[in-house]
């Protein structure tokens, strides 16, 4: 029996673990020579070897006909079925029993995405964009997150409507400013006019662009913990950095909402994703009450037609981390904001998120829930019932 086998689940949140090559084997010829290696800093594992005896062990159980079976609970990372390999990933989705899911891309990004020269930049973009479509192409359940830089905005519009053809459903973009200019400069608004012309989502994700705590405070005369994935001189995620990892989305989304872009892109959508969602509640009552203290100052606080919150409420999802209390969230906000997602294969996703959110669920509607599993990802997506 699949894993999601007793209502409709969408998940809003799945990888894709690079290969070695996955890049190259994407990158325009031209380019190829320029882009940099694959980045294994922020994983658990150093180690090209260890993700080339991955592959061989794959291919070993295709060539066996083995079918993927309870993967929630297996193997994690590069081991996991389906983890870079779309036939098996069709078949580990049987498996989860999900109906729909996003999937997004690993590490590649460390290759292009903040690289100076800008045609090594949109060209690893292109790559990546092109490598996402093909690894989802032919499954309508699993739908590409293709990459963006705001960095140009002329040339991010030509890679979003590539990627469109290309096949991708929706478009990760560094949560942080285009440069030297906010995301609410009008400068992007071709960018933003684009996502609603193709009737994309802009996804915010937990990645090198979310870090926003201060170095200085690593310098505590401590010696410097494991990060998540247990390496010790990693570079992902430390307890200090997760403390902070609200403080990024909420900078993006506030520059949107009183720079005007949710009111002059009415049907602008996108999704913060791995990134909690317990700060919710609170960051929609501040927006509110910020607008109240400032805007005798401020006159286009005085202008805007509707609450600030209602901007995010029209316009925004949001993935809890398993072991958030989404009772209360919901509770707390309402039912309209918040999406499951499994975060598949990544070990973060745990071996049972739906039984992790269904603990929190204590006095939450059936309807609340439905929201929360289906309603809210399609409207988020804009996908048919």
């Amino acid at each position: 029996m699949p894993y999601a086998a007793n209502r409709v689940c969408h998940d809003a949140d799945s990888h894709i673990m690079e290969t070695v090559d996955w890049i190259a084997r994407h990158t325009d010829p031209e380019l190829r020579d320029r882009m940099p290696p694959l980045n294994l800093s922020k994983s658990a594992t150093n180690s090209y070897e260890f993700i080339h005896q991955e592959v061989e062990k794959q291919k070993a159980r295709a060539a066996r006909g083995e079918q993927p079976n309870d993967v929630v609970h297996g193997l994690k990372g590069w081991s996991a079925p389906g983890a870079f390999d779309a036939a098996e990933r069709k078949a580990a989705l049987d498996d989860l029993g999900f109906h729909r899911q996003l999937v997004f891309s690993t590490f590649s990004a460390g290759q292009y995405l903040h690289h100076e020269d800008m045609d090594v930049r949109y060209g690893g973009v292109r790559a990546h964009n092109r490598a996402m479509g093909e690894f989802c192409a032919g499954d309508d359940r699993l739908i590409a997150v293709g990459q963006l830089s705001l960095a140009d905005p002329r040339r991010c519009v030509e890679e979003m409507k590539k990627g469109v053809r290309l096949g991708c459903g929706a478009f990760w973009i560094p949560g942080m400013p285009a440069g030297n200019k906010s995301p609410g400069h009008p400068d992007l608004d071709i960018v933003w006019q684009t996502f609603c012309d193709l009737r994309v989502p802009f996804m915010l994700h937990v990645g090198p662009n979310s870090k926003t705590k201060i170095p200085e405070y690593e310098n505590n005369g401590l010696p410097k913990p494991k990060d998540i994935t247990g390496a010790e001189d990693g570079e992902n995620l430390r307890v200090r950095d997760f403390m902070v990892l609200a403080i990024g989305p909420q900078q993006f989304l506030t520059s949107l909402v009183f720079d005007g872009v949710f009111e002059r892109f009415p049907k602008l959508r996108g999704g913060v994703i791995e990134l909690g969602a317990g700060w919710v509640p609170e960051y929609l009552r501040m927006l509110d009450l910020s607008q109240r203290i400032f805007r005798k100052g401020d006159p286009t606080l005085a202008a805007m037609p509707m609450k600030p919150s209602e901007y995010i409420r029209r316009a925004v999802k949001f993935t809890p981390f398993p072991g958030e209390d989404v009772g209360r969230m919901i509770r707390d906000a309402g039912p309209e904001l918040f999406l499951f997602s499994s975060d598949y294969p990544h070990p973060e996703g745990t071996n049972d998120p739906i039984g992790r959110f269904e603990r929190t669920f204590t006095d939450i509607t059936e309807d609340a829930k439905e929201m929360f599993y289906r309603t809210n990802f399609e409207n988020m997506m804009a996908v048919p019932a």
